[in-house]
């Protein structure tokens, strides 16, 4: 009987040079004669382990990792095809502290089974939530979506529920849901992850969505420089059309819900679903005016809904599982799991799922190890590119869309971003600035302009000119921008910039303080 051995497909483990080392195991076991069976799975996330290759044993999946095409040789000579003992053993995966202190529900088959292997996804309780839903009303379906708590996980925090409800109640003679996947927040991989790894999971969420609002239409919005996703996405919706999981009369009933795939165009503020909306259907990505929202007049002007990957790709497990089961998890009003991404200046960078009141410490330093530079953290942004910095006085803050809001930061997608002691903070409310002034789509004067003011601005401070004058520049800048922008690109550039300012001050009079010692050095 063949072995399984596992070996990530996903893109971060491709980085890593998965593929060859997928190459020396199979060539290694061919020269000595061994049969296995080479499955491709997805990353567990785990990404400071990659190439983590896991073998198939009596007692469970056994890791090792991060493995080398160096050390296939050395496996194969440690019997690590039965679990042998070795310099990268890491012991039965499903064990890892850092997997095991989990809560996996959105994830849950994310780094376990073959991506497109639609058999696998169903052995796994995969298109259950579906077959569920196809029991249930429409209205049904979105009172258990409303029920539990799942709000927007690509920033907005929208209740999914109430955003359903609305399209479900409009009458039209089209509808359509649309998968915003054009993920660009700095630090952010979970949705590519779901793509990548589990695109059933969404095409099942999807699918839901289209029964409970009655769309027959749907897109995914595709980030450009995902390429793997996209294929993957591809083959999976080919395969669940061909199994009866898409297209007219879904398993048999009156339902019919198409799926395609359509590629970004490469622009920041696509992100923004109105933006999203005028570059599906082909026009240059301008932000829409509110009203009239997308749930009422969206693509093409018809009633839309417009969700994040992870919220789409949650929502299997609340039809499958029930709502009560889902909103278990969590605190206060933020209920349910947030997949969490490590990156930056952290020694264990990963995907990390949890329940809603984990803190940045116990993130930070249970999971994320501390920095990889040995340095104190510093400061951590959290909430993509504009999200607030926060400061190591900040860190037992939980992860809690309210909490966060109480001191003037956002959870956005999750990502996380950490900084040592090293890092100069009026360098990094600059970036803000210089970011919101090249992604701005141009529609509207106070980010066109005031980011870029705001960048000349910060580059004055920076060589000590007028300081204290320009410092309260950018502030009067930041509240221009916050109160004054069409959409979030510009309404949270202040987030990055006053975080930066009020709780890294020393920052911003360091250049003055340089620019005089200068001075005073030689007066000439």
């Amino acid at each position: 009987m063949s072995v399984r051995v596992y070996v990530p497909c996903d893109s971060g483990a491709l980085s890593m040079g998965a593929e060859r080392v997928a190459k020396a195991i199979r060539a290694e076991a061919e020269r000595r004669g061994l049969v296995i069976e080479l499955v491709r799975n997805g990353s567990r996330g785990l990404y400071w382990l990659e190439t983590l290759v896991e073998v198939g044993t009596a007692d469970g999946r056994v890791a090792y990792g991060p493995v080398k095409v160096a050390d296939v040789a050395s496996l194969f000579d440690a019997d690590f095809l039965h679990g042998g003992a070795h310099a990268l053993h890491l012991g039965i995966t499903d064990q890892l502290p850092w997997l095991k202190n989990q809560e996996r529900l959105t994830f849950a088959r994310v780094g376990i089974t073959d991506p497109v292997s639609l058999d696998d996804y169903l052995a796994h309780d995969g298109y259950r939530g579906l077959r569920n839903a196809l029991a249930m009303t429409p209205d049904a379906i979105v009172q258990q979506v409303t029920d539990s708590g799942l709000r927007g996980r690509g920033g907005a925090a929208f209740p999914t529920g109430i955003k359903w409800k609305t399209v479900a109640g409009c009458v039209a003679d089209q509808k359509y849901i649309v998968c915003n996947a054009d993920e660009g927040d700095s630090g952010t991989y979970s949705d590519r992850m779901i793509m990548e790894d589990d695109p059933y999971v969404l095409i099942e969420g999807m699918t839901i969505a289209a029964i409970a609002v009655g769309a027959t239409q749907g897109y995914i919005y595709l980030r450009s420089e995902y390429p793997h996703a996209l294929v993957s996405l591809n083959t999976a919706i080919e395969r669940a059309q061909a199994a009866g999981y898409l297209g007219e009369h879904i398993l048999g009933s009156a339902h019919t819900f198409h799926l395609e795939v359509r590629r970004a165009a490469g622009a920041y503020v696509c992100g923004e679903e109105t933006s999203l909306l005028e570059s599906l259907e082909g026009k240059r990505g301008l932000v829409r005016f509110k009203p009239p929202l997308p749930a009422i007049e969206g693509l093409f002007g018809k009633p839309t809904v417009v969700n994040n990957v992870i919220s789409l790709a949650t929502v299997p497990i609340v039809l499958d599982k029930g709502a009560e089961y889902y909103r278990d998890y969590g605190m206060g009003r933020s209920r349910g799991t947030l997949p969490i991404q490590l990156a930056g200046n952290i020694k264990q960078p990963g995907l990390v799922e949890k329940a809603f009141g984990v803190t940045l410490r116990e993130l930070l330093y249970d999971y994320g190890g501390g920095s990889a530079s040995g340095r104190p953290i510093r400061a951590v942004q959290v909430g993509g590119p504009l999200g607030a910095y926060l400061p190591e006085s900040q860190f037992d803050t939980p992860l809690d869309y309210e909490k966060f809001s109480e001191i003037w930061a956002v959870l956005g997608h999750g990502g996380i971003v950490a900084f040592d002691d090293t890092v100069d903070m009026a360098k990094m409310a600059r970036y803000a600035f210089e970011f919101c002034a090249v992604e701005s789509c141009g529609k509207c004067t106070p980010c066109r302009i005031g980011s870029t003011r705001g960048v000349e601005v910060m580059d004055n401070i920076m060589q000590g000119k007028q300081v204290s004058k320009n410092i309260a520049l950018v502030r009067d800048l930041s509240d221009t921008l916050l109160n004054g922008s069409l959409c979030a690109l510009g309404g949270m550039t202040p987030y990055p910039v006053l975080s930066a300012l009020n709780h890294f001050p020393e920052d911003f009079s360091k250049a003055s303080a340089i620019t005089s010692e200068t001075a005073l050095a030689d007066p000439a």
